[in-house]
């Protein structure tokens, strides 16, 4: 899913970090030194109008700003499902912090919609779109103008606004904290201490800083209030669930994982995310983001009690509903990878992708240590760790609780990306292919890249209970701050027994604090599965976007409907931890992600079975194609910690890449896969020959490619 993350570090060139108030943030350099590493204007590097420019910030420290006069008016913001496409709101922009809302009224009224930090954000424009992106670290605000005048208005007042605000936090950074987007001041905080603002400052001005801090220690609190509770939960129960760090605690002969309880904080966020739609694009055109903007409408907030308990948890209502835990492993594999990740502190990502804000990544070479030592083939195959799902699928009678196994599975997916927002996986070159035997979970994948611009990776599984398929394209864009990851593509399982065929689309992940800090990944967005074969239910599943004010994350909410929209199943949980059935107090667990390796922070974040997937047992060594992924130098270097030779190979391994194309181009010829082939609609399924052509002759004679 992802497969252009991007590891970076804290203090990169071009980077400050600010301590105020225990919150450490974004000094007030940061934007104008980011700019002032890229030479010039957009026409220094030969920019033209059809591309991103980044708008310069404050140059050479401190400086004399005159205060802008504010700008208000009307632009079209772009917005997420459901409704989305461009919309029409009103923005008001005032001593760098630029507000919007539905209309005038509403801002005076302090309706508003949301607040941005023009002077903490990486402002991008696109002159012949007329285009303007704001890259505020948590949420990107993608802004459209029609009139070039008006056009031109708002990207010189936005210029003159984000100066000003970066010359205020630069004078005063200890004070820049009192702003806060969801508590507006009617006046910036510049005066440095208490004792100053009330020899300088009237009361009433006063008075408002002194509740703006309030209101954030207000939030502060909430926050450690929410993590205190967790706490104690903990202390009672088996695990908590509400706590990121922690994933699973184990039965007294340490066998299998006990269940988690979902804390009362948990369950009653995903009450209130649900009050909230999100600005969005079309997801299968291009890759963009935005923020969690209010909707008018409220009306499908689900009804959930905030009392939920794993000791109340009945099995009797849905004694279908098994809960998946480990696969046992049959045979004898590998807990641990040779080497651990390496240090990548000394690799400053802004040289490498400060030119490319709003373009696609697939592109851009990137140093070795950026990857992890996994293919993006070996990525989809890991889409498959919890198959049980399928298998308990395929011998389940009713075709809703056959919906509620299939989009756990689609849910279960994700889990292996919570731990995995500091490495890439490597690409694959074209003709590169993968294969997975495991008899232990009952399946075979193979998978193979049948195409290089655009990149498709194509994989095919099957067992006695499922076939599995499908071809994946990304669209990758960083934004100044944040990298978006939108994957095009469709899923599809079908089950033989009944004759079923499921399709679903993949939601987007967002990597976060790509520069600095501490990165984190989150993926939002509609799950909709349908039964291509019968109408008789569809699935819609929704990956939550994280509220800046709330410390809940990555919860998931779905239902199983019938033909006529009525709700059969509820389904609800978090992507990283498990997902439930029913309506608290008596859901029942249906899943829940296996325990993490020991030490698994200094091996790349891995899961056991990411763990396997690149090993490469002697016995099995000969029966591989020469374009198997597990064969690769570069990556298999990486992967015993030899740095300079991986990057060796990686290079060499590109350039054999790119004169095996140019010979394609001059013959006039195109690559034809081997194990792939394109269906009726377009899309790239198995032509069923792996498995044949591995058992005879055995691919020791086969005319293979020389890919590294």
């Amino acid at each position: 899913i992802t497969s252009l993350v991007v590891s970076g570090q804290t203090g990169s060139p071009g980077l400050d970090i600010a301590v105020s108030g225990g919150a450490m943030a974004m000094c007030a350099a940061h934007t104008h030194k980011m700019a002032s590493h890229i030479t010039g204007s957009a026409t220094d590097r030969g920019t033209t109008s059809d591309s991103w420019e980044i708008v310069e910030g404050l140059r050479g420290g401190l400086s004399n700003v005159q205060e802008p006069e504010k700008q208000a008016g009307y632009m079209l913001k772009k917005r997420k499902w459901p409704m989305k496409g461009w919309h029409k709101r009103f923005f008001y922009l005032d001593k760098g912090i630029l507000k919007y809302a539905k209309c005038a009224a509403d801002v005076e009224k302090g309706k508003l919609h949301g607040c941005i930090d023009v002077g903490l954000s990486v402002m991008a424009i696109k002159k012949k779109a007329k285009c303007i992106d704001l890259d505020a670290e948590e949420n990107i605000y993608h802004l459209k103008i029609k009139s070039q005048e008006l056009f031109d208005e708002w990207v010189s007042k936005l210029r003159h606004h984000r100066l000003y605000r970066q010359n205020e936090i630069a004078m005063f950074p200890h004070e820049k904290m009192l702003f806060h987007p969801h508590y507006p001041l009617t006046s910036s905080p510049t005066i440095p201490d208490s004792q100053s603002i009330r020899k300088v400052m009237p009361w009433d001005i006063v008075l408002c800083l002194s509740l703006s801090e309030l209101s954030v220690c207000e939030a502060q609190l909430l926050e450690l209030n929410h993590l205190l509770r967790s706490m104690e939960v903990l202390h009672r129960t088996c695990s908590a669930p509400a706590i990121n760090a922690l994933q699973v605690t184990y039965s007294s002969d340490g066998s299998r994982p006990l269940v988690h309880q979902a804390s009362n904080e948990s369950r009653a966020s995903i009450t209130e995310s649900l009050s909230e739609f999100f600005d969005a694009q079309e997801v299968l055109l291009s890759a963009s983001s935005s923020e969690n903007e209010p909707s008018e409408d409220d009306s499908y907030i689900s009804d959930i009690s905030d009392n939920v308990s794993m000791d109340n948890f009945s099995n009797e209502r849905f004694s279908f509903l098994g809960c998946v835990e480990n696969g046992g492993s049959q045979e004898q594999r590998r807990s641990c990878l040779p080497s651990p990740s390496p240090n990548t502190s000394n690799i400053s990502l802004w040289n490498i992708l400060k030119n490319n804000i709003g373009k696609d990544l697939s592109k851009v070479a990137m140093p070795v240590q950026l990857n992890e030592p996994l293919n993006t083939l070996q990525r989809l195959c890991e889409e498959l760790e919890y198959s049980e799902l399928l298998d308990k699928a395929a011998h389940t009678q009713d075709p809703f609780e056959r919906m509620v196994y299939i989009a756990t599975f689609a849910v279960s997916g994700y889990a292996s990306s919570y731990y995995r927002a500091g490495g890439k996986p490597f690409n694959p070159v074209l003709g590169e292919t993968y294969e997975c035997d495991r008899p232990d979970k009952g399946f075979c994948f193979v998978a193979e890249q049948v195409s290089h611009h655009p990149p498709i990776s194509a994989c095919h599984a099957e067992s006695k209970n499922f076939i599995f398929w499908q071809d994946v394209r990304w669209r990758n864009k960083f934004w100044g701050k944040s990298m978006e990851i939108v994957p095009v593509g469709t899923t599809h399982v079908v089950l033989p027994g009944f004759g079923d065929h499921y399709e679903w689309n993949k939601v987007t992940a967002c990597i976060h604090n790509i520069l600095s800090g501490q990165r984190w990944i989150e993926h939002y967005g509609e799950i909709s599965i349908k039964n291509s074969n019968s109408e008789k239910c569809q699935c819609k599943v929704t990956f939550i976007k994280a509220k800046y004010w709330n410390s809940s994350m990555n919860e998931v909410e779905g239902a199983v409907t019938d033909h006529k929209g009525k709700v059969v199943h509820k389904l609800f949980g978090k992507w990283h931890e498990g997902m439930y059935c029913g309506s608290p107090p008596s859901a029942t667990c249906i899943w829940r992600m296996n325990p993490m390796p020991p030490d698994y922070e200094q091996y790349y974040g891995f899961t056991k079975f990411a763990m396997e997937l690149n090993e490469l047992d002697p016995l099995t060594k000969p029966l591989l194609p020469p374009t198997d992924t597990r064969l690769r130098l570069d990556q298999r270097l990486l992967e015993e910690g030899n740095i300079e030779s991986a990057e060796v190979q990686k290079q060499r391994i590109e350039q054999l890449q790119r004169e095996r194309r140019r010979v394609l181009e001059d013959n006039h010829m195109l690559h034809q896969p081997r194990f792939f082939q394109k269906s009726r609609d377009d899309t790239w399924v198995s032509n069923n020959t792996y498995w044949e052509l591995r058992k005879d002759p055995g691919f020791s004679n086969f005319d293979c490619p020389v890919l590294w």
